[in-house]
């Protein structure tokens, strides 16, 4: 992003696939004024077991409420960025929800919410308006064709070469030939001068 920024200008809007949506891209790219074109992603979550979206963070008092209007409390924040909460044990054990909720075996149900999670919101928000949609359709048809192409009609599906310098090479060759027929099926799309 920096190199585009420096050689063509600061882009309207960034689409990413799923590998990229992280807090800290999503922040980086708000922070620039950029809008994340980011799609959805799946909970991963065990079936039968309440999905994270389904225990409502509450911002003002900094806790999780769960399905059975219990409070997750903060407890820390690791290393990595992510804040830590905590279902109370004694409350847990005799509820009702219990064996949708965790497998803990001392009861306690453990959310973990990263310190740019609202980044990422701000990018699920945008996710469903009509400019995101669109570019991100866009997406699909320019650059996940480029790679599609690569591998059908260029063999870049397997490689018979060892060493990363010596596949860079072979990529850097398959991409510069894929550049030039780009470019010529530009110009012979233009009309001829007279």
């Amino acid at each position: 992003l920096e190199q585009v920024i420096e050689k063509v200008g600061k882009p309207t809007a960034v689409a990413v696939d799923a590998g990229y949506k992280t807090p800290a891209n999503a922040k980086s790219l708000l922070d620039k004024e950029i809008r994340p074109v980011m799609p959805y992603t799946r909970p991963r979550t065990k079936d039968g077991f309440f999905k994270k979206y389904e225990y409502v963070y509450d911002e003002h008092y900094d806790c999780y409420i769960c399905p059975n209007n219990q409070i997750l409390e903060y407890r820390t924040t690791t290393r990595e960025g992510y804040r830590q909460y905590a279902s109370n044990p004694e409350i847990c054990k005799t509820c009702p929800f219990l064996e949708k909720c965790t497998q803990n075996k001392d009861h306690i149900k453990f959310i973990h919410r990263h310190i740019w999670e609202h980044y990422v919101e701000e990018a699920d928000h945008l996710r469903h308006t009509e400019i995101n949609k669109n570019i991100y359709e866009k997406r699909k048809e320019t650059i996940e064709r480029v790679f599609a192409d690569g591998k059908e009609k260029h063999g870049m599906r397997w490689t018979t070469l060892r060493g990363l310098g010596k596949l860079s090479m072979q990529a850097m060759l398959t991409f510069a030939a894929m550049n030039l027929k780009k470019m010529a099926n530009w110009t012979w799309k233009r009309p001829c001068p007279a």
